[in-house]
């Protein structure tokens, strides 16, 4: 019996970084367990991907000639390889996905993000919108993401639900303390952020509205913030880190602020245990959702809960109670209150754990294979 063979093309792969870019790799592995996988992606992701994928690369940039270079690749491989699936790794690929399918004879899927479905440019509705209504597979990543496939007509037997997976680390009771000595940290309450720096996840005005209130009532508290400026993305909006602690400067609270910059692996699973609560302030912006919220399920495997704005695929994302608190969009008030109760009052570790395990990345792969059995 012959292995079948998948073409994934995306463009959201290392050396970008991100939620995206994680879940792709994820996604490419899991694909790699029941299929020969071939990646049309950006030069140098080969070095991230699973020995047995094979990489064909294209140039990342300018976009331009990566869409114009992933679709000739695409149509040639799929062509040659007659593979049983293309799939795109977001909505972006999704047209050449399904050209290359039908000229092939292949079926033609994407996983959707959320954003990659709410493009406001006119082209982008134009041309990719009745591709995206014309795949036989449309894997959505949270509930909100599948409603805006159907509101862009998707029909209901070709949509899934998959939402993106998590590693489950091991515990490391000395993490906590190493990270805290490193940063200049002694036992008061610590906040942490971590994410790209853009105008959707709101951390400037997390810092206006909110940590005053905080600190107001709790004057020791740190906000550790993980991250920088996006880099190579199509739509984010960046919030400099000098234009943050600007914010806070103008609050009288520059003194609550710690910046780290990105940190990976180990580095950052110190910093998910030793804080005390996870804040995901995501703001709502026309055009620019929160297709899930892959942070908050990653604080919840180290035991962090999350509190967070109740907007987009954030709801999926955090179990109101469970893992965290979930609060009406822009209520700071409301938001402040629920950080200063959740550190007065912590949730049950093994419960944010155990809701945690329902993310495990088997389970994203068992249901993606699903999807394209």
């Amino acid at each position: 019996m012959s292995i079948p063979r998948i073409l994934l093309v995306t463009r959201n792969l290392p050396p970008l970084l991100g939620g995206m870019e994680r879940l792709n790799l994820r996604l490419a592995a899991a694909l790699a367990e029941r299929a020969e996988v071939h990646v049309v992606g950006p030069g140098g992701a080969e070095a991230y991907l699973p020995p047995e994928v094979l990489l064909h690369p294209v140039p990342l940039k300018p976009l331009p000639r990566f869409l114009a270079s992933a679709f000739a690749r695409t149509l040639m491989l799929a062509r040659r390889l007659r593979p049983e699936w293309i799939v795109a790794g977001s909505a972006l690929t999704a047209p050449m996905a399904l050209a290359a399918a039908r000229a092939s004879g292949a079926r033609a899927a994407a996983y959707a993000h959320g954003l990659d479905l709410a493009v406001p440019h006119p082209l982008y509705r134009a041309l990719w919108y009745p591709a995206i209504r014309r795949l036989d597979r449309l894997i959505a990543n949270s509930r909100y993401t599948a409603g805006l496939a159907q509101a862009l007509g998707v029909p209901h037997d070709r949509l899934a639900l998959v939402h993106p997976g998590v590693d489950l680390p091991p515990p490391d009771p000395q993490a906590r303390a190493r990270f805290r000595a490193r940063h200049g940290l002694d036992e008061q309450p610590v906040l942490l952020s971590v994410g790209r720096l853009t105008a959707r996840k709101g951390l400037r005005e997390f810092v206006t509205e909110v940590l005053p209130r905080i600190v107001a009532k709790q004057p020791d508290a740190a906000l550790v913030v993980v991250g920088d400026v996006p880099k190579d993305a199509l739509h984010a909006q960046a919030q400099t880190p000098q234009a943050i602690l600007d914010a806070a400067r103008r609050c009288g609270i520059e003194h609550a602020l710690r910046f780290t910059g990105p940190l990976f692996g180990p580095a950052l699973d110190e910093a998910w245990y030793a804080a005390d609560l996870h804040v995901f302030p995501v703001r709502e912006l026309p055009n620019d959702p929160e297709g899930f919220g892959m942070v908050a399920i990653e604080a919840a495997a180290h035991g962090l809960p999350t509190v967070a704005y109740a907007t987009g695929g954030v709801v999926d994302a955090v179990a109101d109670g469970v893992s965290g608190r979930l609060v009406a969009p822009g209520d700071a008030a409301a938001f402040a209150d629920a950080v200063l109760r959740l550190l007065n009052t912590p949730l049950d570790e093994a419960g944010i754990r155990a809701f945690a395990k329902g993310f495990a990345w088997e389970v994203f792969g068992e249901r993606v294979g699903q999807v394209l059995r």
